[in-house]
């Protein structure tokens, strides 16, 4: 296996005198760090192709995902975003004069609206979800299919412990 940027920080660690189970840790999370941001780049990167952001392109996601249809209360996509109610906002205003998605009134409960993708907005919706895998594609490319398997399992299984804790 090939030494990557963050074995070079692993002398380091331990000349700190850093435990083992410390080390193991920073590596994984270090790692994950660096997978996340190239994912990230590459998604930004055809996503502005489309004219979207990250948040317009969750948004979208979120609603595409929504069964038939495909609408939510802005307060559902806010807490499954983890944005704050201003944020989604902005996003949706901007989603709207895009004519990807229109409010309409709640007819259950005068107090909230719901959030619909429009025609426009589910064709958007499908071209972002086809540059998203695209993006993520392309980082993985040359990675043999088996060694990005193994990964997401070994992952999986690190989330079955962590996953649930709550951390500031």
């Amino acid at each position: 296996m090939k030494p990557d940027e963050i074995d070079a920080l692993v002398p380091r660690w331990e000349e700190t005198g850093m435990p083992s189970p410390l080390i193991a840790t920073l590596e994984l999370g270090k790692r994950i760090a660096r997978l996340h941001l190239l994912f990230e780049q590459a998604l930004k990167a055809e996503l502005s192709e489309l004219g979207l952001t990250y948040a317009e392109f969750d948004v979208l996601m979120s609603l595409n995902r929504a069964a038939p249809p495909y609408r939510m209360k802005p307060s559902e996509l806010s807490k499954s975003l983890l944005l704050t109610s201003g944020g989604i906002s902005n996003v949706l205003q901007r989603l709207t004069a895009a004519g990807y998605v229109e409010r309409e009134a709640n007819a259950g409960d005068a107090r909230s609206r719901w959030v619909q993708l429009t025609d426009e907005g589910r064709r958007r919706a499908a071209t972002a979800m086809e540059v998203s895998a695209r993006a993520y594609e392309s980082v993985t490319a040359g990675t043999p299919e088996e060694t990005v398997r193994q990964a997401a399992d070994v992952l999986r299984e690190v989330l079955s412990y962590v996953g649930k804790r709550r951390h500031r």
